[in-house]
Order: structure tokens, then sequence, then C-alpha cells
């Protein structure tokens, strides 16, 4: 390796698309979907036992063709946690967590995929929730493809009773908060909106979510409000998060307004396990303008959309397993109990804090434990603790690449996975976006707090724009490298940067957008008194990545690429006094910084 990468390593600023330029594109990795339908409009009933036939239908609605078979082909997986392993799996399924793929040979933009699979009633009676995931293998989830369905185990002699109504099971709702009271818009703008609904029935939540009342639905007079991100009626369907009684669900959800101007009123009901929830409703009165009966010159009002989503998990390639580790790894959490399990959910061991597991890839199975017990699939060591740390106890970077720390310890889940591409067995880190950035090693602890807070925000605009498109290492099964993209030394940093973790919860959730949408946002080391232009370096129009005057770099060598943050002269400015996000817009041409998950 030159000299000069070996330094920019040591100084922690080497920094993203140093190596190649990453392609620009607005799509995320052009994978998006939407459910069409669902056998039974995913409620079910079943005896113990009974074997049904279900068929979910999906429309590709991103840019890119769906196959059923080779790189990326499209399959429905367990979800709710993701690979958990089904009740309801009849041993018809690809494996306990992988379902069907879809039976198309190939589906392109606008087309409908069917996945056809069996479910056979467990033998205890009850209401079960099945979470299920649309995916392109060893690339994403694709956004749109999560669903659930309500299954009814019950007895055989009360199949045919009736229903309950919803007020005699304990179905109540209040409306809390909301995010507007009413709206002025121009027609057929798209709304984010939020809800914040408290239960104050006797019944738990396990999903809840928005739906247009059928009769707005069925309706041609009724002004229509429906967005593309409506499943028919259902507008929104929120899993995994359970509400009790006395507690609140926020809901954010999209809708389109009608194209004739007028006053019209948008009504939307509450659900909850796929109940109708007694009048619980959003009822918004949506004064429309520039529609069919011509443009009035009003102003809109300015609506705060509340679009936050869930923290991002990221996948970091870590390590490679070679002759630097002898071809094993051995791993443990000195904080946690842990798990080890395969990718398909199935429980390979429980171990005790401190129990070093020897893991490895030999002759095409993932072999692990003293008694080399195997797996086909690759493997997964999980701390019983959230946020716990896993230690690679066989790696030390003081003692094979000079460093001053052994950067052996991570945060979360670390998946031992092999891949044909190049032939390789990867360490990847699978954690929580936040506790990725608190590992990161591209500037001191000592450097200007506001400095800080730009950098970071440019560095998880960038992991968030990777782990949106999912494409960039998607052959090897994470989102960024440790080493080329950004520079990530994980728990071992954390320990000497307490600073940069400052600047991590300041800046939370908090990410570089333009007209919208997520902003590459390339940094680098050095200017020579400007940055350049996108255009100059990589080819394309890239609007937001214009050269730029960065005077306290005047004289100075360029060191790196020369596009977006100059990391000294952000430095520098942050030492004037500038603020964290003046500094952002001054390298960024026309941007806003958007929080978008707590």
């Amino acid at each position: 390796m030159p000299n000069f990468l070996k330094k920019l390593i040591s100084t922690g600023l080497l920094l993203a698309l140093l190596v190649a330029a990453v392609p620009f594109s607005v799509q995320a990795a052009g994978l998006s979907t939407t459910r069409v339908s669902t056998t039974g409009g995913g409620t079910l009933t079943m005896t113990p036992g009974e074997v049904k036939n279900i068929t979910v239908t999906f429309q590709n609605t991103g840019t890119t063709t769906w196959k059923n078979d080779g790189s990326g082909y499209i399959s429905l997986y367990t979800y709710g946690p993701k690979y958990r392993t089904s009740l309801f799996d009849p041993g018809t399924w690809l494996s306990p967590s992988q379902v069907k793929r879809m039976q198309e040979t190939s589906v392109g933009p606008k087309g409908q995929a069917t996945v056809s699979f069996q479910l056979r009633a467990p033998s205890v009676t009850g209401t079960y929730i099945e979470t299920f995931n649309l995916a392109s293998e060893d690339a994403a989830w694709i956004p749109g493809g999560e669903f659930a369905l309500t299954i009814s185990v019950q007895p055989s002699e009360s199949t045919s009773s009736t229903t309950s109504t919803p007020s005699d099971t304990g179905y109540s709702a209040e409306l809390v908060t909301q995010t507007a009271n009413s709206l002025k818009i121009k027609a057929g703008k798209t709304v984010s909106f939020t809800a914040l609904f408290k239960n104050t029935g006797t019944v738990t939540w396990i999903n809840f979510g928005m739906k247009s009342p059928d009769v707005t639905i069925a309706s041609t007079s009724a002004p229509s409000f429906t967005h593309s991100t409506w499943s028919g009626n259902q507008i929104a369907l929120v899993t995994g998060q359970t509400v009790k009684p006395g507690e609140t669900a926020a809901i954010q959800f999209f809708f389109a307004a009608p194209e004739t101007n007028g006053t019209h009123t948008a009504k939307f009901q509450l659900t909850a396990n796929d109940v109708s929830v007694p009048d619980a409703f959003v009822e918004l009165p949506v004064t429309v303008t520039e529609g069919a009966a011509g443009a009035i010159n009003a102003p809109v009002v300015e609506v705060d959309t509340l679009a936050y989503i869930d923290e991002p998990t990221i996948r970091v390639g870590i390590l490679i397993i070679d002759e630097e580790t002898e071809w094993e790894s051995y791993v443990t959490s000195f904080e946690s109990d842990f798990e080890l399990r395969n990718t398909d959910g199935v429980l390979l061991g429980s171990y005790k804090s401190g129990t070093k597991v020897r893991v490895a890839y030999i002759d095409g199975r993932y072999v692990y434990g003293d008694k080399q017990q195997s797996s086909s699939s690759p493997l997964r060591f999980v701390p019983n603790q959230e946020r716990a740390v896993m230690t690679i106890t066989n790696f030390d970077a003081r003692e094979t690449r000079g460093s001053s720390r052994a950067n052996n310890a991570f945060r979360g889940v670390l998946e031992i996975r092999y891949n044909d591409t190049y032939d390789r067995t990867w360490v990847i880190n699978e954690l929580g976006m936040e506790d990725y950035l608190r590992g990161l090693a591209e500037t001191s602890n000592l450097s200007h707090l506001e400095f800080q807070k730009a950098l970071i925000t440019a560095a998880r605009t960038y992991a968030f724009y990777h782990w949106q498109r999912a494409t960039k290492h998607k052959t090897e099964g994470y989102h960024v490298d440790a080493y080329y993209d950004q520079v990530y030394r994980g728990y071992s940093q954390e320990e000497i940067t307490p600073r940069l973790t400052e600047a991590v919860e300041a800046t939370r959730g908090q990410i570089v957008t333009y007209d919208g949408a997520t902003a590459i946002t390339a940094y680098y080391s050095r200017s020579n008194g400007r940055t350049r232009n996108w255009s100059d370096v990589w080819g394309g129009d890239v609007p937001w990545s214009k050269s730029v005057a960065v005077p306290c770099d005047e004289g100075k060598t360029e060191w790196g690429h020369g596009v977006g943050l100059s990391a000294s002269g952000a430095l520098c400015m942050a030492n004037e006094g500038m603020l964290w996000q003046p500094i952002l817009k001054h390298f960024y041409t026309g941007i806003e910084v958007d929080k978008k998950w707590e």
C-alpha cells in the first residue's frame, strides 16, 4: 500500500469515495413494491393442524426487473423479527424462515408477482400474528414488501360461530394529537401526516394502522385521497410494536390532495390487530387550490411532516477471516450471555458471558464449537443484552497491523458469512446506525464539537445513502466496508472518543437532503482553497456538489478527491465560530438537514 494511503488511514482521514466514484441514483437500488392482494384480506381462521393455501400478489413499483432465479432472486421471508422460525411452516417451505420464491420467471416494472405457499395451523388455539417480508436475495428487503397475517386458530366446533364485534372485545382509542387540524394545499400534492392515538381499551395491539373507510373507496363521487403507498384501503400498517392499554401509538401515513378545488373532508379509520376500532378516526378538512376549477392564489400551509422511520440497522464488513487469524475466529461477549444462530433463525447454542466459541468456514460448511458442529447457513452471534459488545478474541490489531489498540470489540451482532464472488469469509457487524457512528475513526477526540457534528452528519448521510440502496457490497452481504468506505473501529474507538459520541447524540437521526431526497455526501481531508465539482472528478451533474471557496485551505496541497466537504476547511470554520449546519450548507449547495429517526 502506498505510504500516503497508510498515513491517511492512520490519521483517520481516508474518507468516503476515495477509492472509486459511487454511481448516483435517486432510486433505492430500483427496488420497491406495493402489495396488491392477499388471501382472506390478511385475516384467516383455521382449525388446529389445518393446511391452507395462501397467495399474495405484489406490484413491482421499482425500476429493476425481478427474477425468481440467479443473483438477487425474489422470495418471501419471515419477518418481525427477520429470519425467525414460524410455527406455521408445513414443511413445504424452502426453509423454516424462507417461504417461497415468486412464481413468475421475471416481472418487469409495473408488473405483478405472485407468491403462493401453505400454512399449517399449530395445535394450540389462539390468535397469531405472522409477519413476512419480500426480499431480493443477498441484496435488500424490498420497501413496501412487509405484511402481516392475523390467524385465528379455533377448535373445529367454533369455526362457524359469529365473530364478536369490536365493542365486545375491548377495542377503543382516543385521538391525542395530529399533525394539523386542517390543511390548505395544492391539488394532487402528497401530504405526510402523523396521528397519535391512545389505547383506551383492554386489548393489547400487536399491530396497528390506518385504513380508508370502505364507503370512500366504493364511492366514485367521493373525492379521492388515494396515494401510491396504499394497498387497497390499507393506508399504513405498523408491526413488531405492541401497544398496551393506556399506551400511545404514532402512525405516519401519506395521502394525496384531491384534484378538485374546494374543501373536502379526509377521513381515515384506526385499525388494531386488523380490527376497525370504533369511533377512532382522523377527520381533516382539506382545502384544495390550483385544481380542476382553476388556480387560486392562496398560501400553502406548511405541515410538520414528522416523517420519522425506525433507526436503520447497518451491516459493516469489519474483518476477512484469513491467515491473519489463521483462518478461524474465536468470538465471545464479556458483557452479556449470548446465542449462536444461523441465518435461518435456528438456535445452535446458548453461551455464558466470557465463553469463547470457535468458528470457521471449511469445505463449504460453517464449523463451530469444540465438537466441530456444522451449518450450511451463515452464523450469527447475538448478545442477549441489547447493544452489548462482542469480541473477536484471536484478532488484535496491535499485533498484526501496528495499531495502538486491539480494535476487536463491536456492539451488536457478529455474523460469519462466506461469499463465492471473491472466495472469502467476512465477519460482518450488524448494529444500529447511531452505534456505528460512535465507532468511526474519522477525526480525533479533541477536534471542535461543531466540526464533529458536521462530519458525523455527513458520515451518517453517506452510510444511510448506501443503506437505502444496499447495492455497493451486496455480493458480500453488507452495506459499508470498515476499511475503505468509512474508517470504523467499533467499541475500541468509542472508548477513546467520548466527545464524538456527544456529537452523534446531538445530531441523532439527522441527514443531508436535496429536494427531499438523501444527498450522497462526499468528504475528504483537505482542499487547495476550493472544492471541486462532482462532474470534474466523476462525471454527471450532482447539483449539491458544486465547487465552493475554502479560504482556510488556500495555499495548501489538496489531499483527497476534492469533492464535497473539506475536513480541514470545516474544522477551521468551526474554530472560527461557525455552527455545524451552516458548515454543511457551505460545502453542499442548496441542501437541507432533515431528521429521519428519533
